[in-house]
């Protein structure tokens, strides 16, 4: 077999393996090593390019990024910051119709700045949202879709696991790829509130809900008690990387400070819990880590193989426009995104085209932007919508089933692909901030 030959069948294997239920990183490594042994026939080069990956991705200073962030993320969980602004969000949005909804995803977007999770924002909107929408009526399946569509903001407001994980595979900043972020998180969330609005408007059955009586607002300070936290915890994390003050990597460590101090002040962190948040830390830390190891070994095979520049002749030779190469990357995305989640997709799928991106002369943190909220979608479609599964496990409700998350969670993940369209369109919605 030729190594073009080679190379395909192992992005083959690769899928297949990690849709049988294979840990991914294993997936992408042994069939990487065993591809580079069979276009080389030379066991120990395999090896030394396993060694060499291994000790790169170890040795990469801006991969402190991760436990950092991780760290903060998990302390501000058992802070009860999510909870704390679900409550101003939805004293503020209780007189429109689907206010609750609109609620959660303003909410999950702030609670998305300090968390970069969607696994997480995922459980703890479930948990607070979903059974007060439910006491007050609201349509079951739009209840957890609102969560479910919600959550994914967690992977695109930074700091998000995600958009790491792409800075490494491609090369770029940390810092750029969380400053890319920030214009399309927030115009997600603002989208995702008019398109409630609209639901409630032209689909009120849909959306379902009652009237509920007024109640007293908050006072000043009880809403500043519950948001200053938050708002000055982002502000030194964001805040620090935009002025430049701050690398990642010190913003990271920062935040980590300022949310353990936050927790203690709250007496919400006992040394249990603390111990807990540090093991949680380093299992998250060195998955991510196996993930980043086996992915450079994979983008080491496929240079080996060439499919990449083969990729790039085969679109030229054809004089695919530029429209035409993102919907193809597009429906890739998700095509996968129904089988994989949106790890394995940005480790498959990046290495392919970031040659051809390049050749384009088009921005690789634009093109990241484009991936991960391209692969977001994966959230939220069947079969392996991580999102909706997280939201049914979570759920103590055996009425709501996992089809109804789903269906809930359609419209959420028709308005992801309008607005990633719109990112491809207008690329300085992501570069603005750079």
């Amino acid at each position: 077999m030729s190594p073009i030959e080679i190379g395909l069948i192992s992005v083959a294997a690769i899928v297949f393996l990690i849709y049988s239920g294979v840990y991914i990183p294993i997936a992408l490594g042994v069939v990487s090593f065993i591809s580079i042994w069979l276009m080389r026939d030379n066991f120990t080069l395999a090896l030394n390019l396993l060694k060499v990956a291994v000790g790169d991705s170890a040795m990469e200073y801006s991969f402190a990024t991760i436990p950092l962030f991780t760290f903060m993320g998990l302390i501000v969980s058992k802070a009860g910051l999510g909870r704390d602004i679900y409550e101003v969000m939805t004293m503020r949005f209780r007189r429109v119709k689907g206010g609750i909804g609109m609620a959660t995803v303003g909410a999950n977007a702030v609670f998305a700045a300090v968390t970069g999770s969607s696994i997480a924002s995922a459980s703890v909107f479930t948990k607070v949202s979903v059974p007060q929408m439910i006491a007050q009526d609201y349509n079951p399946r739009f209840a957890v879709g609102v969560v479910a569509g919600s959550s994914v903001l967690g992977m695109i407001i930074p700091p998000s696991a995600m958009l790491i994980i792409y800075s490494f595979v491609a090369e770029q900043s940390v810092g750029d790829m969380f400053l890319a972020g920030v214009i399309p998180g927030i115009m997600l969330a603002v989208v995702y509130i008019a398109a409630i609005w609209f639901m409630g408007r032209f689909t009120p059955g849909f959306v379902g809900g009652r009237r509920v009586a007024d109640t007293e607002w908050m006072s000043g300070r009880e809403v500043a008690s519950k948001t200053l936290p938050t708002v000055f915890l982002i502000t030194i994390v964001l805040g620090g990387i935009y002025t430049g003050w701050l690398t990642a990597v010190e913003a990271g460590a920062a935040g980590a400070l300022v949310a353990l101090i936050i927790a203690a002040a709250r007496r919400t962190m006992t040394l249990r819990s603390f111990w807990t948040a540090l093991l949680e830390t380093g299992h998250i830390t060195a998955a991510i880590l196996f993930l980043i190891t086996a992915a450079s070994i994979y983008s080491r095979m496929l240079g080996m193989a060439g499919l990449p520049n083969q990729l790039q002749d085969m679109l030229a030779g054809n004089q695919a426009s530029f429209w035409t190469i993102m919907a193809l990357y597009v429906l890739l995305m998700l095509f996968l995104g129904t089988l994989l989640d949106t790890a394995s997709i940005i480790l498959i799928v990046v290495p392919l085209f970031l040659p051809l991106v390049e050749a384009l002369d088009l921005s690789l943190v634009w093109f990241g932007i484009i991936t991960v909220v391209g692969a977001e979608i994966g959230l939220l479609t069947p079969p392996l919508g991580i999102s909706c599964f997280v939201i049914k496990s979570t759920l103590n409700d055996d009425s709501i089933s996992l089809k109804d998350v789903f269906m809930g969670a359609l419209p959420f993940a028709f308005v992801m692909l309008l607005v990633l369209i719109v990112l491809i369109e207008f690329p300085i919605l992501s570069l603005a901030l750079i």
